[in-house]
C-alpha cells in the first residue's frame, strides 16, 4: 500500500489533519462504526467531554488493533460532537494521540443535536492496509 498526503496549504498541519489522503494498492480497508465512550458492558459514559474523548479513542484503538490494522493507517476520521466548543477545548487529546501514532488523516468535525444516551463524542474512521 502506498499513501500520499495532499496538502496544498500549510495551516491544517497545526490542526492535526490533512486535506486529502490518496491510497494506492491497498490490501484491505476497514470501515469502523462510530466509537463512543461505551464500556465493555454497553453502558454509556456520563462523564465530561475530556473523559469521553479519551474513552472513545481507546475504543477506536481496540477495534483497529483487533482487526489487525495499524493506527498510523487511519486515512479518514469523522468526529461527531454535541458541543463543538467543549470538543475543541480538549482538542489537545486528539492532537497528541495523532502525533504519537503518526496519524495523518482527512477529517470532518460535525456538531450534532444529540448522540446515544449521555454521549458527547463519536469517532468514525476508515483504515487501510
Amino acid at each position: 500500500m502506498q499513501k500520499n498526503i495532499i496538502n496544498p496549504w500549510k495551516w491544517q498541519s497545526e490542526r492535526s489533519y490533512v486535506q486529502a489522503v490518496e491510497v494506492l494498492n491497498p490490501t484491505g480497508t476497514l470501515y469502523i462504526s462510530g466509537q463512543t465512550a461505551i464500556d465493555e458492558n454497553g453502558v454509556s459514559s456520563d462523564q465530561d467531554m475530556r473523559s469521553q474523548l479519551i474513552h472513545s479513542i481507546r475504543n477506536l484503538e481496540t477495534v483497529i488493533l483487533k482487526a489487525g490494522y495499524e493506527l498510523k493507517n487511519i486515512v479518514r476520521l469523522n468526529i461527531f460532537t454535541t458541543v463543538s466548543a467543549e470538543f475543541f477545548q480538549n482538542f489537545d487529546i486528539l492532537q497528541d494521540w495523532a502525533s504519537k501514532n503518526n496519524i495523518q488523516q482527512s477529517s470532518t468535525v460535525l456538531e450534532v443535536t444529540s448522540l446515544f444516551e449521555t454521549l458527547k463524542i463519536e469517532l468514525e474512521a476508515t483504515v487501510v492496509r
